[in-house]
């Protein structure tokens, strides 16, 4: 056997411990897998007295990660800190360094993925990311090696699991979102501050990283649509059951076509998905990703998205990836760029079916000019559906359910919607998925 293959931890926390247990635990395993030693050299923190109280070997604990650079006997460097700056700091010593990375920071990844890259190309050295989207969901090395021979002609997602909670919550319960925030907050689900998990940035963050694996390009974070689920009702789900649909944050990602310069959609946002198709029926802190390659077809893929165990599984396999990548020099270093797709496809320009939920005066004539409106924008209306009221005269809702549109045409239409005297409160949008 040969010399243990020394490993640095930048970060302790939640993941990083993880790994450190599961490396620990399962280090024999991957030993008669590998026929490597993967052994724990040091580990980067905060605070090393604090650590040190937790259990982790003292001799281990520095407070300076310069020193898993710096150190020659570390051949791969383990970032979960978690701080974009400091961790890209971190990530490019390393390169320089030829030390191989793992890493699961989407952030980072999304908004440096050039970058790092580029890094990487130049001094040779392969970064590895399956951690970064899905937890233990193997997505990353599905699209980077199993469907290398297709295609990419879509990728729908729900990639945040806390999201995914609260909308499974808010469907089955009737909470309102403000109750179904506080019980995943009580129950682990959710951060104190769920800020980017309910405004959709953390799932934006990831689709940018399955884009770029798909399509050959990292796209700007401001070039995609983002929208949260903070706006969400208890009617939004109600009228959403009558019609056949659950609701969903999906991360949605589709070519245009295959050939050169083609454009691409890269969205985030809720959306009302027909409930006979699989991801209707993914519940709680699950996420899944459904692939259509022109080769495959459809595959989907499914599984706990966070959590210390999950995430530190999909590292361990990184890890041992990167130690054979040690021994085998690769000429794939993580993201291989082509030039098939060109740009990002403006929002205005993209082309959905939608729900539109109106609050308005229950009168004559209120439904003939909402859809005269429509009308005049070509704007065709599949169904209709209003429930009945018991006093004429009063504020009902009216739900429709929109054919095929662009984006800058139903924005037209509910600024025009919205001026309306008969209409009450800011006409609600979502659109519509039938994944065809």
């Amino acid at each position: 056997m040969q010399h243990p293959i020394g490993i640095g931890l930048a970060g302790l926390g939640n993941v990083g411990a993880g790994v450190f247990k599961n490396l620990q635990a399962n280090r024999a395993l991957l030993r008669e897998r590998l026929g490597l030693d993967l052994e724990v050299r040091k580990a980067a923190v905060r605070d090393v007295a604090r650590r040190a109280e937790e259990g982790f070997p003292p001799e281990l604990l520095t407070n300076r990660w310069q020193d898993l650079v710096e150190d020659p006997q570390i051949r791969i460097i383990v970032e979960v800190m978690g701080r974009k700056e400091e961790s890209l700091q971190l990530i490019l010593a390393a390169i320089a360094a030829k030390k191989i990375v793992v890493t699961a920071n989407k952030a980072l990844l999304a908004e440096h993925g050039r970058d790092i890259f580029e890094a990487a190309t130049l001094h040779g050295v392969p970064v590895f990311y399956e951690a970064a989207v899905g937890g233990g969901i193997p997505i990353i090395k599905a699209l980077r090696e199993a469907l290398i021979g297709n295609h990419i002609i879509s990728i729908h997602g729900i990639i945040n699991g806390t999201s995914n909670y609260i909308l499974t919550r808010m469907r089955e319960a009737g909470l309102s979102f403000p109750e179904a925030l506080a019980e995943a907050q009580a129950a682990g689900y959710a951060e104190p501050d769920p800020s980017f998990d309910v405004n959709g940035w953390d799932a934006a963050h990831k689709a940018i990283i399955l884009a770029s694996l798909a399509y050959g390009f990292w796209i700007p974070p401001e070039q995609i649509s983002v929208e949260g689920i903070e706006s969400l009702t208890a009617a939004d789900f109600r009228f959403a059951r009558q019609l056949g649909y659950a609701i969903k944050l999906l991360g949605v990602i589709k070519a245009t076509s295959s050939t050169p310069g083609s454009e691409i959609e890269v969205r985030v946002h809720p959306t009302l998905v027909p409930e006979k198709h699989v991801l209707a029926s993914v519940n709680g802190v699950f996420n899944a990703v459904a692939v259509h390659g022109n080769v495959v077809g459809e595959t989907l893929f499914y599984g706990r998205g966070a959590g210390q165990d999950p995430t530190s599984s999909a590292i361990l396999c990184d890890i041992a990836e990167a130690a054979e990548a040690l021994a085998n020099p690769r000429r794939n270093l993580g993201f291989m760029p082509h030039g098939l797709y060109g740009r990002c496809k403006p929002l205005d320009a993209v082309l959905s079916e939608y729900y539109v939920q109106l609050w308005v005066e229950d009168r004559p004539g209120v439904i003939a000019q909402v859809a005269g409106i429509l009308g005049e924008l070509q704007i065709g209306i599949s169904s209709i559906f209003q429930p009945e009221s018991p006093d004429e005269g009063a504020m009902v809702p009216l739900v429709m359910m929109i054919h095929t549109a662009s984006h800058a045409q139903m924005r037209a239409a509910l600024e025009r919607i919205n001026a309306l005297p008969c209409v009450h409160r800011l006409p609600r949008m979502i659109r519509v998925e039938h994944f065809s």
